[in-house]
Formats: structure tokens, C-alpha cells, sequence
């Protein structure tokens, strides 16, 4: 796949702790990534008491497994639209091949892979895929999961989007128009969930409610 250069995108030095993620941005202080603030921001009670049944060590390496995975069909997405030859597990190509059978061949153009973005003193992250995606100007984000999803599951997922929406609009001049969250399950079916028009709008303006209470809580740190 053709990668058109529309746009300057530019890496951000990324920072991994025990508090969450953080990007640097210029001088300043390092920025909360998006899924932090959404980690901080969500109600735990379920995962809790998940953790309390399955306990916190069999917690910690399901959670170690299902990210590690996660990370190896983002990239092995990744080489396949830079025309790379594909690495790891049987599982993680598996995932990546259920995304590229089934969503890549609905978008028209591809602005960037793996794309950071940042709102100036608020927030950063990084989104899966820039592009057209049946000619609309659109933020795409790749997922896994286990079994099939509803969407009222996936709010989450939403507002991430809509995050990286508003960062690319306000840094390169853009009116992205469609959020596009594609997840391979672990029995190789696909599902697509798009949010356009008046529903990006609302979750846009909760996205930014979440945000201002996160600064409420946190802002100090």
C-alpha cells in the first residue's frame, strides 16, 4: 500500500512507568497519553473484582499476554502497508491478516502509520492509521479481543478517536470526519464500528468533559 505524504508527521519520544504513559513535547512537561487519561478516568470496579476471582498474578500475565499480542498485530499491520514481511506468533499474524482482509480494502488512502499526535499542554498520542476511508478523512484504530464486541462496550475506543480527531485537526489544518475502530477476534471475525456526523460530535464533547475532570483530579501532577 501507497503511503501519501500529505502531512509532516513526527515521532514523539514516549515514557513508560508505573503511573501510566507520557509523550514528550518540545520543552515542556511530558504530556499523559490518551489511554492513560481514559485508564485513569474509568470505573476499575469490574476489572477489581475480576482480578479478586482469577487473582492478581494470573491478572498480571493475561493482561501481559493480551497486550504483547496486541502490539504484534498493530505492527505486523504496520509492515504489511510499508510492504514488510510479517514477524511473530502464529496468533498475531493471524489478527493482523483479519484486519487487512477485511477493513484495509475500505480505505482509499493512507496519510500516515502509527501517527503521534498531540493537543499543546493537554494530551498525546499515537493513532493506528490516518487516511481516507471510503473517502471520508478519517481516524482509524486497530483492535483485538477475544470474543465479539457491542458497541456500547467500546466508549472508550471512541473517545480515543475523537482525541486524536481534534489533535489532527488542530495540528494540520484538517476536518477529520469519521472515527473507524476495526477489531479481529480471536476466532478470526472482524468487526467495524464508524462514528460520523452528529454521533462524532457527542462523543467528541465527552471526550473533552473527560479531560477537564482527568486536569481536576490529576492537574497537579
Amino acid at each position: 500500500m501507497i503511503i501519501q505524504k500529505k502531512f509532516d508527521y513526527k515521532p514523539l519520544k514516549r515514557i513508560d512507568s508505573g503511573d501510566g504513559r507520557r509523550y514528550i513535547v518540545g520543552e515542556g512537561r511530558p504530556l499523559p497519553s490518551v489511554t492513560t487519561i481514559l485508564s485513569k478516568m474509568k470505573d476499575m470496579t469490574h476489572i477489581r473484582e475480576w482480578q479478586e476471582r482469577v487473582g492478581i498474578n494470573e491478572a498480571n500475565k493475561i493482561k501481559t499476554e493480551a497486550g504483547g499480542l496486541g502490539n504484534s498485530m498493530h505492527k505486523n499491520i504496520e509492515r504489511y502497508i510499508l510492504g514488510e514481511d510479517m514477524s511473530g506468533t502464529f496468533m498475531a499474524k493471524a489478527l493482523a491478516k483479519v484486519i487487512i482482509k477485511h477493513g484495509l480494502p475500505k480505505v482509499d488512502e493512507i496519510w500516515g502509520s502509527e501517527v503521534s499526535l498531540y493537543s499543546p499542554e493537554l494530551y498525546a498520542g499515537t493513532t493506528d492509521l490516518t487516511g481516507l476511508h471510503e473517502g471520508k478523512p478519517s481516524i482509524m484504530d486497530f483492535k483485538n479481543s477475544l470474543r465479539e464486541k457491542k458497541k456500547e462496550w467500546i466508549e472508550d475506543y471512541f473517545l480515543q478517536c475523537c482525541a486524536y480527531k481534534l489533535s489532527h485537526d488542530e495540528m494540520y489544518g484538517t476536518d477529520i470526519q469519521r472515527c473507524v475502530i476495526m477489531i479481529a477476534t480471536r476466532d478470526a471475525k472482524y468487526q467495524e464500528f464508524i462514528i460520523e456526523g452528529v454521533e462524532l460530535t457527542q462523543y467528541t464533547y465527552k471526550w473533552l468533559e473527560t479531560l477537564e475532570k482527568y486536569y481536576k483530579l490529576f492537574g497537579n501532577n
